[in-house]
């Protein structure tokens, strides 16, 4: 049995899930992420997958959902809110481990995939995965390829200004990667709980973020993930805001919540090897 593991190492959990050759679910395990603790997050990884191939009783292939990416310079994460990963040669430490290539993308890639691949934009040309969650990120999947670029930074969306800040945008909030009025700062999921549940204001200030996203890659797509994107007015409050910021006399692009959920990332992951 042809069989490709997804591992999503997120800030508080590790999940860990199957597919068969067409897609099928086999097996699904979570297991709780050892806060700021590299060496036992490498072990909760190498326990993780040689328990699931012990009762699969096959060696799959391995693919990897990171909250940051790779560097192209060094191989080492970088770019991780989970900062005990920073620095470290997590692809060449698990390869050792588990004594096999891996495949490891960042986390927003890997729900952009899954969505292209058999969810919300599957068929489509260009699709832009947003991660609106505890940070706020993005994938770019085109023609059923990541999009990952010279920088590993590809569709880094959360980590632009937000457009056009207005007078209850400012002060500039502060934002963990060193700048400030980054679009995560408005976004994430804590921003909108700071902001006290505004969604008619997050709903705004979403739509100026996509628009112009649209302005430069024009995607047939844009599937939401995270937390929010269980609000369901989003999809037809937002895109009825964004077109007055969109350098078009129509935007065709369509706003659609995902099909797996919360099993994005971890199916974009198991991915990662290809169809």
């Amino acid at each position: 049995m042809e069989l490709r593991i997804g591992v999503d190492l997120g800030g508080t959990k590790i999940e860990l899930l199957a597919l068969e050759a067409a897609g099928k679910e086999v097996f699904r395990k979570r297991v709780p992420t050892p806060q700021g603790d590299y060496a036992a997050t490498l072990e909760a990884v190498t326990s993780l997958v040689g328990n699931a191939e012990k009762e699969l009783k096959a060696k799959a292939t391995l693919g990897i959902g990171i909250p940051g990416a790779l560097s192209r310079v060094s191989g080492l994460v970088k770019n991780a809110n989970s900062t005990c990963l920073n620095g470290r040669d997590l692809k060449g430490d698990l390869e050792k481990s588990l004594g096999r290539e891996i495949r490891i993308a960042n986390d927003a890639n890997c729900f952009a995939l899954s969505e292209a691949v058999d969810g919300a934009g599957r068929g489509a040309k260009v699709v832009f995965g947003v991660i609106l969650g505890t940070g706020v990120g993005a994938g770019i999947v085109v023609n059923g390829e990541l999009l990952v670029g010279p920088n590993a930074i590809a569709g880094e969306w959360g980590h632009n200004p937000l457009p056009l800040p207005r007078t209850e945008d400012l002060p500039l909030p502060d934002c963990y990667c060193g700048r400030k009025g980054c679009i995560e700062t408005y976004l994430s999921g804590p921003a909108l709980a700071r902001d006290g549940e505004q969604l008619d204001r997050y709903e705004e200030r979403l739509a100026r973020a996509l628009a112009g996203v649209i302005n430069i890659l024009d995607p047939d797509v844009i599937v939401l993930g995270g937390g929010i994107s269980n609000i369901p007015r989003l999809y037809a409050d937002v895109p009825g805001s964004w077109a007055r910021h969109v350098f078009s006399d129509q935007v065709a692009t369509k706003l659609v919540p995902p099909v797996h959920g919360d099993s994005s990332g971890v199916r974009g992951a198991a991915w990662l090897w290809g169809r």
